[in-house]
């Protein structure tokens, strides 16, 4: 997902950005946007695996421009390398203005999931597909 152009296809999750999630100065914390990617990285990873999966690691992790209150979020996720039992998922979150078609990139990162049994241990899952 380099490109500067919107991914294709329905985003994992998508959500406005709300008062309740911003600084004193308007501008959405990080963290409530990378709880955001994880939770569309969650998405991606479980149904690949079929099943529980959990975030072992956040690599790369970049904000490219600020989002503010009442920005339209889409969270795209892509599986880019599996492992035995690990799982790569690409994020990135595009922003809109409510009132305008144009979106930017505004954040990135490769979130890891490892597929857990009932018992929580690692468990295999299905090779990615060609």
């Amino acid at each position: 997902m380099q490109s500067d152009a919107m991914p294709e296809g329905q985003p994992a999750v998508r959500v406005t950005a709300m008062p309740a999630n911003a600084n004193v100065y308007g501008d959405i914390f990080g963290g409530w946007l990378m709880a955001q990617m994880d939770l569309a990285a969650s998405s991606v990873a479980s149904l690949h695996a079929r099943g529980r999966a959990v975030t072992i690691s956040v690599e790369g992790m970049s904000f490219h421009r600020p989002v503010f209150v009442g920005d339209e979020l889409s969270v795209f996720g892509r599986l880019v390398k599996v492992g035995r039992s690990s799982m790569h998922v690409e994020v990135e979150t595009w922003a809109r203005d409510r009132h305008s078609e144009e979106g930017h990139k505004v954040t990135q990162a490769v979130f890891i999931f490892v597929a857990v049994g009932p018992d929580r241990r690692p468990r295999a899952v299905p090779a990615l597909p060609d």
